[in-house]
């Protein structure tokens, strides 16, 4: 599984490919020190293989990378957040 990364001014998105379909995980930045993850969007023809958990896993290492908070707006997100309590060093819960 490939896993990039795309920014622009005022967000991105991780995408992540495989078998020739692509899931999403978008975010808007609030500033140098948040981002507010919005969004993750995972078809149906990967539901099931990990993939969401590893677009969340990708944030939480760039975040941690970059020195920036997450904030788990997305509701699969926020359920990843409250499932790993490991990533509590780059989550800002509300």
């Amino acid at each position: 599984m490939t896993i990039r990364g795309e920014e622009t001014g005022t967000g991105g998105r991780y995408v992540a490919e495989v078998a020739g379909h692509a899931a999403e995980m978008t975010y808007s930045r609030v500033n140098a020190a948040l981002i507010i993850i919005d969004h993750t969007d995972v078809p149906d023809a990967l539901r099931g293989k990990g993939v969401g958990q590893a677009l969340a896993l990708h944030a939480v290492e760039d975040a941690r990378k970059s020195g920036w908070k997450i904030l788990p707006l997305c509701p699969f997100m926020r359920a990843q957040s409250l499932r790993h309590s490991d990533w509590g060093d780059v989550i800002q819960q509300r």
